[in-house]
């Protein structure tokens, strides 16, 4: 019964974040530029990209088989879609003047895919199976992240966040704030092993 309650909502999420991630690739495709460009960028965006680890997550949690419904995978998904929606909150909202189906994927990719997850993962997820070192294994996918947003950044002169932004800002400034981010990674991967630590484990009878 409760494993069919798990499988439900993931595949709810799956849903949700599925149709946030097409609706906005359709809005940017409808940017001035050559469709291969528009498609590089669209997957530039850490939101983007931290979605697309969600809803991979719920579709195998919503089948029941596959890595990516391992304790390890559900909370780097945790991490990521909570970062994002952190970053989002306190530096990005509002830097952007949007309307209609620009808002509502807005909305979507920053804030209802985030809240449903994290909610998901510390309902229905099973704990007590995350190990510190995992936080080490989480940083890697941002530390990628960081090292293509730059090496795009230099030969297009396109960054995907101002804080990023090497046209703006002095590569010390930048590099300051790739570090900080690489902390605010790692204090809330501490922060949800140790949520993981506290919830009891589900028991099944």
């Amino acid at each position: 019964m409760r494993d069919g309650i798990d499988r439900l909502v993931a595949a709810v999420i799956a849903g949700v974040a599925g149709a946030a991630l097409v609706l906005q690739l359709v809005l940017i495709l409808r940017n001035p530029g050559s469709p291969l460009a528009l498609v590089v960028r669209y997957f530039s965006f850490f939101t983007i990209l931290s979605n697309i680890v969600v809803t991979g997550v719920c579709i195998a949690v919503a089948l029941g088989r596959g890595w990516l419904r391992s304790p390890v995978a559900r909370g780097a998904a945790a991490l990521y879609i909570a970062v994002t929606a952190g970053i989002y909150a306190a530096l990005l909202q509002g830097l952007v003047h949007l309307a209609g189906a620009g808002v509502l994927a807005d909305d979507l990719l920053h804030k209802v895919v985030p809240a449903l997850y994290v909610v998901a993962w510390l309902a229905c997820a099973p704990h007590r199976l995350l190990r510190w070192t995992d936080v080490l294994r989480w940083l890697l996918f941002p530390l990628v992240y960081i090292g293509w947003v730059l090496l795009r950044g230099a030969v297009v002169h396109e960054y995907p966040y101002p804080f990023l932004d090497l046209t703006k800002s002095a590569g010390g400034v930048v590099a300051v704030h790739c570090v900080a981010m690489g902390v605010l990674f790692a204090l809330l991967g501490l922060v949800l092993v140790a949520a993981d630590r506290f919830i009891p484990a589900r028991r099944r009878h």
